[in-house]
């Protein structure tokens, strides 16, 4: 399976930069790269798929998709990003993340402007519907399952780990993060729904932040820390997880009967 997820990112990634040779932007040459993602892990995967599909179905039992479930996890997606905005202002306020580039002081300057409809709309699709469904199926839905004999903290810590790898570098300490939510999610409720709407919900956030949010901060080094915007900052994210805790602290039911691998 590893070898089949690193096969179609490396796809994605060949393609990407042949778009990005065209003159396409970088989100969207991303975006319109990952539609090679499915088909491909499709044909690698199908035996796996196929003989597992039974298990797969039970992951999305239809009488759990409650409004209840569906607020739950959107909260819970919020406040993620909520938390990783907060991080990293609080950062930025403590001097933690600084750019000594001189030319880069700037801010805080803000604004909102949306790239074109189709550029939107797609990214959309891909980030929030299709990456989801594919990465809760595969991570949480499989992989998890399969580490689940070992106990739930060593299933939820490796398939988060495994998780945090297909993503950019940068965002790893966020995506482990992540990881282990949707994995507790998942543990908790025996079902996909939970974390493919908190999945849904902090990738459509990023997508606003991406698309249409465009903010500047970069202090002199002469006014950090800035304590004013730091301490709030550092309150807000502490607020935020415990929040997602509370969210988190369902009756846990394991998963479901592991397939086998």
């Amino acid at each position: 399976m590893l070898v089949a997820i690193t096969a179609a990112l490396f796809c994605r990634a060949w393609l990407q930069v042949e778009l990005l040779s065209d003159g396409l932007p970088r989100y969207y040459a991303a975006d319109l790269a990952y539609l090679v993602v499915p088909p491909i892990l499709l044909a690698l995967l199908f035996p796996v798929l196929r003989s597992h599909r039974r298990f797969i179905a039970r992951l999305f039992p239809r009488r759990d998709l409650t409004l209840e479930l569906v607020l739950n996890a959107f909260a819970i997606g919020f406040l993620l990003r909520l938390a990783a905005w907060c991080y990293l202002f609080a950062g930025v306020s403590f001097g933690l993340y600084v750019n000594d580039d001189p030319t880069a002081i700037t801010g805080p300057i803000f604004a909102f402007d949306c790239a074109a409809p189709h550029v939107v709309a797609l990214g959309f699709l891909v980030m929030s519907v299709m990456v989801p469904i594919i990465e809760e199926v595969l991570h949480r839905g499989l992989i998890q399952s399969w580490l689940s004999y070992r106990g739930r903290v060593f299933a939820i810590l490796s398939s988060a780990f495994l998780f945090m790898l297909v993503h950019n570098p940068s965002s790893w300490l966020f995506a482990f993060f992540a990881g282990i939510v949707l994995g507790l999610q998942f543990w908790n409720t025996k079902q996909l729904w939970s974390s493919v709407v908190t999945h849904a919900t902090v990738n459509g956030l990023i997508q606003v932040d991406w698309r249409c949010f465009h903010g500047h901060w970069n202090p002199p080094a002469s006014q950090v820390p800035v304590w004013s915007v730091g301490i709030v900052c550092a309150s807000v994210f502490a607020t935020a997880v415990g929040l997602i805790i509370y969210l988190l602290k369902q009756k846990s039911a394991g998963v479901p009967n592991a397939p086998r691998q």
